[in-house]
């Protein structure tokens, strides 16, 4: 089927031949002979690289030129909305009938804004937890949405993720029953299930645009599911190293999933000497300047040296450990072939698209904390494998599954590459994970009586699968839960939210982090401190996995936390009543040490070195307790705690740029972070007002600021810059040597 042949507007036709897209794949064939142009709902399952994207993109323009309305793109990850908002961007040159361009949207954030602004776009990019808040708070744009993409639709699976994909999927239907319905996913074994749920057709298919191989290595030799085999060349002693180094010799790329960060990093240091030799001399040079973007992104820490050192080798590893702009330098480094070989954790898979000719799986166990190591999923490792085979560079992809014994290999071909992937089953019947969601559904309106909650609930995939009075009775407990706790009240047969339970719902957080905040803050320690604070917040269970204490620190955390005892708003646990209840707030209490110690400015290096945490660990504790600390501060606001409310927001400033009080002034000014900010206040520019008398010439002469900066200082501070200097900033190499990147 062609391009030309299909019913959609001609703008979309003539966008597309432009960009070489002439002639559908099999899926896409199967996706449009569904009915989707027709406004028919459609399940699509089929492997990565399959075209899953383009379908989406067709439809979607399609409702956008002919006036049927807005379009919902759902993702899972942050990282996943980002990519697929920058594929949508491409689209920005078509005009709608009315004469304006097409817009995208792209929101991920902030999950206590209404985001009114995001009215004017005609795509919105946006991940499931953030759909979820702007339900939550009723935008007005939602009558406008005529049709929803969801995006790895079989993480409903996925007992953190899948129950607010559920949940939102509901909510929508609820909103507009004549909503149309695009889920896309790689892998599902009981598709037609969520295809009913959704009141859909379903595409499911094996075609690929590049053959996939699946096999087992073994020593030094390849077994094949199709019976044929393929002899490897011993390099090293690691056979996964071989078969990635064999891969990278025949002009491929490879992506090595190892179980854990320690093993990911422990490979690619490995890889990274045999790999060199391999490299070409042009190559080797990009490196070297690629290793300096990498050095130059943050502040200079151990891990990001020892990252940059394995790039100019052409490999490279990629967890969460690592901080959002090392890993997205990374991705893009390997999409444009300059790093040969990846090694990462299983995460990857379910992220971002980054095909490479060959995925190995160096290790099929992971470890889940508190069980040990556990083989994973056959859905976790069809997802790895579809990552194998470059669109347009290869013809055949390998997933080759590593074995040490000949039983294993055996057990290997059995249970992964000949068996099917699990079903899809919904994880929303738990009340940890429901209690938020009933909460939503009465606070925004979406039911107002105990038989408004139960049919909300009808319409979810748990309710399809079982049936709604497998859920009815934690439904029950929960409103019981809500209007014991002052977040409900009952007039008749009605149920209406109150102003704390209203609050709480807009605020994205579980009503027991609620009730641990506002039973708290009406108890006050001895002493109320910044650490206070924190350390409160890390109580909550919004707040997500602790740092956990090494068995060398927990002494000295013990005798430190009964220094600060005063401050603490709970008692101490002692370890002889409750050894459990100890170790979880000494996890507590390390991680809210760390966010102080950010707060007085301790360098990023010293702090993952003194506390024994990666980069990546330590933005995602900043990030949660920026959530958390503004949930507080406006949760005292509605206890009239103006002062404490007060001291909550300026903590919150702290901890978002990681710097003491006297900074707030500045690091408020666009361009100026922890580090430029501690450079102009030691030289004496300590308000905005100081650098407004300054020079140019003073402020372009102190380090990590240069004339664009400086510039760009002056005018937010109202000064008038001088015709000479605007005339100098549109030097190319004014605008080339110096960088506004800020740590």
């Amino acid at each position: 089927m062609k391009i030309l042949d299909l019913p959609i507007p001609k703008p979309v036709k003539e966008f597309l031949l432009n960009i070489d897209f002439s002639d559908l794949y099999p899926p896409q064939e199967d996706a449009i002979e569904s009915g989707i142009l027709d406004g028919k709902n459609l399940v699509l399952a089929s492997p990565t690289a399959s075209g899953k994207t383009l379908v989406a993109e067709i439809l979607g323009l399609s409702h956008i030129l002919t006036s049927k309305g807005k379009v919902i793109y759902l993702c899972p990850l942050r990282a996943l909305a980002n990519e697929k908002f920058e594929e949508f961007k491409k689209y920005s040159s078509i005009k709608k009938p009315n004469g304006k361009q097409v817009s995208v949207g792209l929101t991920t954030g902030d999950f206590d804004s209404v985001d009114s602004w995001l009215g004017k776009f005609d795509i919105i990019v946006t991940t499931n937890e953030k759909a979820d808040s702007l339900l939550r708070h009723r935008f007005d744009w939602i009558s406008e949405v005529s049709l929803v993409v969801v995006d790895e639709v079989h993480l409903i699976n996925d007992g953190n993720r899948g129950p607010t994909l559920e949940v939102v999927l509901a909510r929508l239907i609820h909103i507009n029953p004549q909503l149309q319905i695009l889920a896309l996913s790689a892998t599902i074994k009981n598709v037609k299930e969520i295809a009913d749920w959704l009141k859909a057709n379903y595409v499911t298919t094996e075609w690929r645009p590049v053959v996939l191989k699946e096999g087992t290595l073994l020593s030094q030799e390849i077994f094949y599911k199709d019976g044929s085999t393929k002899k490897i060349k011993r390099t090293t002693y690691n056979s996964t190293i071989n078969l990635a180094l064999a891969c990278v010799k025949s002009g491929g790329q490879a992506l090595v999933f190892a179980s854990t960060r320690k093993s990911s990093v422990n490979l690619a240091m490995k890889i990274a000497n045999s790999l060199y030799d391999l490299l070409t001399p042009p190559i080797k040079r990009t490196l070297i300047q690629e290793a300096e973007k990498i050095l130059r992104a943050t502040e200079k820490t151990r891990t990001s040296e020892f990252l940059a050192k394995l790039v100019t080798k052409g490999t490279a590893f990629h967890h969460a450990g690592l901080v959002n702009v090392h890993r997205r330098l990374i991705e893009d480094l390997f999409r444009q072939g300059k790093i040969k070989i990846l090694t990462a954790t299983p995460t990857l898979a379910s992220g971002v698209n980054l095909p490479a000719r060959t995925v190995i799986i160096h290790d099929y166990r992971r470890w889940i904390p508190g069980y040990g190591n556990f083989p994973i999923s056959v859905l976790d490792y069809k997802q790895m494998a579809g990552r194998a085979g470059r669109p347009k560079y290869d013809k055949i992809g390998e997933s080759i599954l590593v074995s040490k014994t000949p039983d294993e290999a055996d057990f290997l071909m059995d249970n992964y590459l000949l068996s099917s992937p699990e079903k899809i089953w919904s994880k929303l019947a738990v009340e940890k994970v429901i209690r938020s969601h009933v909460l939503s559904t009465i606070a925004s309106g979406y039911a107002q009586t105990v038989t408004g909650v139960f049919d909300f609930f009808k319409r979810t995939f748990y309710a399809h699968q079982y049936s709604i009075t497998t859920i009815q009775r934690i439904i029950s407990k929960i409103l019981q839960y809500l209007y014991d706790h002052e977040m409900l009240e009952i007039y008749g047969n009605d149920l209406v939210a109150t102003r704390f339970g209203k609050r709480v719902s807009e605020l994205y957080i579980d009503p027991l982090s609620a009730l641990i905040i506002n039973d708290s803050l009406k108890q006050k320690p001895l002493q109320l401190t910044n650490l206070s604070f924190l350390n409160l917040i890390m109580q909550t269970p919004d707040m997500g996995p602790m740092i956990r204490p090494y068995s060398h620190e927990i002494d000295k955390l013990a005798i430190l936390a009964e220094k600060h005892k005063k401050e603490l708003f709970k008692e101490i646990p002692t370890p002889w009543d409750d050894n459990i209840a100890f170790q979880e707030f000494l996890g507590e209490y390390k991680t809210a040490l760390i966010l102080e110690n950010w707060i007085e400015e301790e360098s990023e290096d010293n702090l993952t070195e003194q506390f024994s945490i990666q980069s990546g660990d330590l933005y995602r504790v900043i990030e949660n307790a920026k959530w958390l600390l503004h949930a507080t501060s406006e949760l005292s606001k509605l206890s009239k705690l103006k002062k404490i409310s007060s001291m909550i927001s300026i903590l919150n400033e702290r901890v978002s740029k990681g710097i003491k009080s006297e900074l707030l002034p500045l690091v408020r000014l666009e361009g100026i972070g922890r580090i430029r900010g501690r450079i102009l206040y030691n030289k004496g520019y300590q308000s905005p007002n100081d650098i407004k008398i300054a020079s140019l010439e003073e402020l372009t002469n102190l380090p990590s600021i240069g004339l664009r900066l400086a510039i760009k200082l002056k005018k937010q501070v109202g000064s008038t810059i001088p015709k000479d200097y605007l005339e100098k900033i549109t030097d190319q190499k004014v605008w080339k040597q110096e960088s506004l990147s800020e740590y």
